[in-house]
């Protein structure tokens, strides 16, 4: 067998507003509804396979991180392509954003690889990327690291998932349970952070307490932007469910996220742009990006509040708005 080669990537998605409907026995079942924002940045994944046994080498590019994440991906594939498994696989991560501060990095990395993985085997388009979002999807919910990102991935853009589950299933890779729909005009988009490990998703949604906030939070808000058209006009929508789900979930209120949103809107207080700019968080982690209030906004007040943030020790990162799949 000739050595093959693969690539995929994938870009993040930032959570803003979410419902947890984790009480199907099937993976496939579970996920979340919601809104939130896709970005072009995210995991870009390598894979070099030869004749074998299924092994796997995970090396990562610039920084270290765990391999267990694709060793999953790899044996959800092989349960589904046996084929897979006759090789002995490399695999090459390069992490575009911070992993477990809400930027989705698990799902794409997870994505991605299993593009990789599927393109040296010679899989066909289609089928390689229904089945990437499926079994990403099956190792987020596994994990417990993840509930919607991979629905809204498989679509892309500014998106609203309006009902929770895999986007994909079945031998035959069928649409749904979960389905989702965006719309894009590459807005820029501003990531904050502090240099620190955040908070793991399954410390929220595997919590009895935190998951009935979450939920009542997130279903209230999904009555009102669940309704009507989803497209550009409703920017606006997207950014006051954002702020409402914060505060009514009371995830704004823990003392990280309350401190570091006080800091991002100060200083753009500061440089006289909260007219033109807004702090959302970003959820599960502890971090904001920092949108404008207009979607066609083309991003000149991006280096000043960089150069702030980076006064006051803020990390922060330029990304885009993805497009739609």
């Amino acid at each position: 067998m000739p050595t093959m080669l693969g690539r995929g990537e994938c870009g993040g998605h930032l959570t803003l507003v979410f419902t947890i409907e984790d009480s199907s026995d099937d993976l496939l079942w579970q996920g979340s509804r919601g809104v939130g924002i896709c970005l072009e940045d995210g995991v870009e994944a390598v894979a070099k396979g030869e004749s074998g046994g299924g092994s796997l080498i995970v090396r990562f590019l610039d920084e270290s991180y765990h391999s267990a994440l694709y060793e999953d991906v790899l044996n959800r594939l092989i349960e589904e392509l046996p084929q897979t498994g006759e090789v002995d696989w490399e695999l090459s991560i390069k992490v575009g954003l911070p992993a477990s501060q809400g930027f989705g990095m698990s799902a794409s990395g997870a994505v991605a690889a299993a593009i990789a993985f599927q393109r040296a085997m010679g899989v066909p388009h289609e089928e390689c990327m229904r089945r990437s979002y499926m079994i990403a999807h099956l190792v987020e919910r596994g994990n417990s690291s993840g509930l919607g990102d991979t629905t809204a991935l498989s679509s892309g853009g500014v998106v609203r998932r309006n009902s929770a589950g895999s986007p994909y299933s079945g031998e035959l890779l069928d649409n749904g349970p979960g389905e989702s729909e965006g719309w894009s005009i590459a807005t820029p988009v501003l990531l904050c952070w502090r240099d620190k490990t955040g908070t793991l998703t399954s410390g929220y949604i595997d919590d009895p307490l935190w998951k009935e906030k979450i939920s009542l939070a997130g279903e209230a808000e999904m009555e009102r932007i669940g309704a009507g058209d989803w497209k550009r006009e409703r920017w606006g929508d997207l950014i006051e469910a954002s702020l409402s789900f914060s505060s009514s979930s009371e995830l704004e209120s823990e003392a990280a996220r309350k401190e570091l949103k006080d800091e991002v809107s100060d200083s753009i207080s500061e440089l006289g742009l909260s007219e033109e700019l807004v702090a959302l968080m970003c959820m599960l982690g502890e971090s904001l990006v920092v949108v404008p209030k207009n979607p066609e906004n083309p991003g000149n007040w991006m280096s000043k509040l960089v150069d702030e943030l980076e006064s006051c020790g803020i990390s922060s990162r330029h990304s885009r708005v993805s497009k739609t799949k």
